[in-house]
């Protein structure tokens, strides 16, 4: 499962998209919205993507970890939109034979899409707002 949402990111769903008795391992990251970035106080966040991109370099991401490690299952969730804090911007889940490789696997996953998923993030803070992350698509 991978996907782009506006709606809240069910916990149980993904871990439904994960079940499989033959692993050992699954580790579940979950990103929420905090808050403070940088010295400010964050208020809220807007998240916004570039859909068709963003999708396809997720399910890269999502093939290579299984490349690199024996995935047996994997889902990633992140949600655009207006969010408060607390709330939930991604979700990642690894099923794998042991720990090990499930805890390695979902560390590649979030560090790599946050490199190179063209998904933005946009502060909101006292005194103002900013954008603050995201990759450029390479058009």
């Amino acid at each position: 499962m991978v996907q782009l949402t506006r709606e809240k990111i069910s916990v149980d769903r993904l871990l439904d998209s994960v079940e499989d008795h033959n692993t050992g391992g699954l580790v579940i990251f979950l990103g929420r919205v905090r808050n403070h970035a940088e010295g400010r106080e964050v208020r809220a966040m807007d998240y916004e993507a570039f859909d068709e991109m963003a999708l396809a370099k997720m399910e890269a991401i999502a093939e290579e970890a299984g490349v690199k490690w024996p995935v047996k299952k994997i889902a990633i969730v992140h949600r655009t939109g207006h969010l408060e804090l607390g709330e939930v911007s991604i979700a990642i889940a690894v099923a794998c034979p042991h720990r090990a490789e499930a805890f390695a696997a979902c560390r590649f996953v979030i560090d790599t899409l946050k490199k190179t998923v063209p998904i933005w993030k946009k502060e909101y803070f006292e005194g103002g707002e900013a954008w603050v992350e995201g990759v450029r698509p390479d058009l």
